[in-house]
């Protein structure tokens, strides 16, 4: 029973990053806004990070980047590279958030340190994976200075982002837990009441 009930709430962080990808994520690269990137990363990494708050186990970020990988695939029709790089998100989240995060149940440095982390970490490990291992043309095609640039100059803005994104995510990650286990009956209903309303909501905007 617990581990269904932690199996849908991380269902429903997985869904909450993917309906940003696909209603936000949309119009941002719709409109070709500038480092579209940064904003939706922003939002992943404070669901990461609230989710990280209610359950501070390793594999679980990676986890809810899978779930949001399949919200996006189902609602909409993605490219490989947004999958890629959503899912590479979560793995970076996990590894800095079980190393720096792990025994944390307050707000501290090492939160932010792992949001900075995180943000360099993702978007470092897509830049070089889409490029060098899956050779995607409109990468391979700016080659080094494209990689440098999406590291060093969206990556340091997704990072500044994710200092006060992700401690803010865990404080009310934490907090939320707490009142999740006094109201156990209230956080099922919400729990499932939401995926409900975001899958509905994804199918409708698709």
């Amino acid at each position: 029973m617990k581990k269904f009930k932690y199996g849908a709430w991380l269902l429903l962080y997985g869904s909450l990053w993917g309906i940003s990808e696909v209603i936000a994520g949309g119009i941002l690269y719709r409109d070709t806004v500038p480092y579209a990137s940064v904003w939706l990363a922003a939002w992943a990494l404070f669901v990461l990070a609230v989710a990280r708050g209610v359950l501070n186990k390793p594999g679980s970020s990676t986890v809810i980047g899978a779930f949001a990988v399949i919200f996006k695939v189902v609602n909409t029709t993605p490219f490989f590279c947004h999958l890629l790089a959503i899912f590479l998100l979560g793995v970076a989240f996990d590894i800095a958030s079980s190393l720096l995060m792990k025994h944390e149940r307050k707000i501290s440095y090492r939160s932010s340190i792992s949001g900075a982390l995180s943000a360099y970490g993702g978007y470092a490990l897509f830049a070089l994976v889409i490029t060098y291992i899956v050779r995607y043309e409109y990468w391979t095609v700016g080659g080094l200075t494209k990689v440098l640039h999406h590291i060093f100059v969206s990556g340091s803005l997704a990072a500044l982002t994710a200092v006060i994104a992700v401690p803010l995510g865990y404080w009310i990650g934490v907090n939320g837990g707490i009142m999740a286990e006094r109201r156990r009956r209230w956080a099922w209903t919400g729990t499932f009441v939401a995926l409900i309303i975001l899958w509905i909501l994804g199918r409708i905007v698709a």
